[in-house]
């Protein structure tokens, strides 16, 4: 059963080009992605996202319950802060990538992706022995992505909240467009700058028009998950389903930096003692020498033609005007300068290894 959003209706009137993704009938393009992922690179564009999960976490041993699932170290947070990480399993893969919103002291909200949401519902929940109210509101909540080099200029006339002078990775309530206990955060997936809006599904149309009212004089267009893959990629993000799993290594994935060993954890034990022994296999970022756009699951091999790898992510990057991706390469081709071969149709395809991200 694919689920629908709040504004489902209002895409497909704006004519988007609909599809099911993570359970969910979504918007991939509106006007083109090459357009939208400009539009987001150069102006503003407007993503709905609110496929996404949330879910709420209360109580006297919240903060003990986030520290033993996640990896990072929330015990850095304060109100108003955000803390991206992820959530090992115990056979040294992932559950999920996430953000941690600390409400209050004994209030946090966790986004979790929308393919994964029963399942992180279900693995929180089992480790949940601290008495923990938890609280699923993704139903409830929409969620747009403004994202953008002029965001704040488009938002700030909807509401109080300082949003020239919001930090990143930091969150602020208060009124929006009209609409009272609205959560904006200065957060994003594109790398491009802006802002994160969680409202309830009842204002969804009313927040959803005023933005792009706001956004008129600023050409702001609406974007659908095309782009936001391509602009995603363009900075070397990871994708859960596509870059890590429940059999990606974390540590292999580049997650070494959200991996706090400080405090004790899921797998931490294990994550440990990969660290300390060496890691098999690294994922890095290439570009295409020789023409050809890679795409999830090709081969990747070597100059003598031994499979070394495979790609998780490939795209034409509209910005850069070349291929580029993201795949997981044994130690020795790792190293950034490596020559590395893209098996495309039975042709390997020249590409060399980068440093993400791709747009520097």
């Amino acid at each position: 059963m694919v689920k629908n959003t709040a504004l489902t209706d209002l895409h497909i009137a704006l004519g988007a080009k609909m599809a099911p993704f993570a359970g969910f009938n979504m918007p991939v393009q509106y006007s083109g992605i090459y357009d939208e992922h400009e539009a987001v690179r150069s102006s503003v564009g407007v993503f709905d996202v609110s496929h996404m999960g949330e879910f709420i976490l209360k109580g006297e041993r919240a903060l003990e319950l986030i520290q033993q699932i996640s990896s990072n170290d929330a015990a850095k947070l304060h109100d108003g802060k955000v803390q991206y990480a992820y959530m090992p399993n115990e056979t040294g893969g992932i559950v999920d990538d996430l953000l941690i919103y600390q409400i209050d002291e004994l209030t946090y909200m966790l986004v979790v992706n929308a393919a994964n949401i029963k399942k992180d519902w279900d693995w929180i929940s089992a480790y949940n022995t601290y008495g923990v109210t938890l609280k699923d509101i993704s139903d409830e909540t929409a969620l747009f992505a403004v994202q953008g080099p002029r965001a704040a200029e488009v938002l700030a006339p909807l509401t109080e909240i300082d949003l020239a002078g919001m930090a990143y990775y930091t969150f602020h309530k208060g009124i929006f467009a009209g609409v009272s206990n609205v959560l904006v955060s200065a957060t994003g997936y594109t790398g491009a700058g802006g802002f994160e809006v969680y409202v309830a599904n009842k204002d969804a149309a009313r927040v959803w028009h005023a933005i792009m009212e706001a956004g008129a004089s600023h050409d702001i267009k609406p974007a659908g998950l095309g782009a936001r893959d391509t602009l995603r990629l363009e900075m070397g993000f990871c994708l859960y389903g596509n870059d890590i799993d429940d059999t990606t290594s974390p540590l292999e994935a580049g997650l070494g930096w959200v991996t706090k060993f400080n405090k004790d954890f899921v797998n931490a034990a294990q994550l440990r003692e990969q660290k300390a022994t060496g890691l098999q296999q690294k994922l890095v970022g290439f570009e295409m020498i020789d023409r050809g756009i890679p795409r999830q699951g090709y081969v990747i091999k070597d100059e003598a033609g031994a499979v070394i790898g495979r790609v998780t992510s490939g795209t034409q990057s509209p910005t850069l005007r070349r291929s580029i991706g993201l795949g997981y390469v044994t130690l020795a081709h790792a190293k950034e300068g490596s020559s590395i071969y893209i098996d495309i149709r039975n042709n390997p395809v020249r590409a060399t290894v980068v440093k993400p991200p791709f747009l520097k």
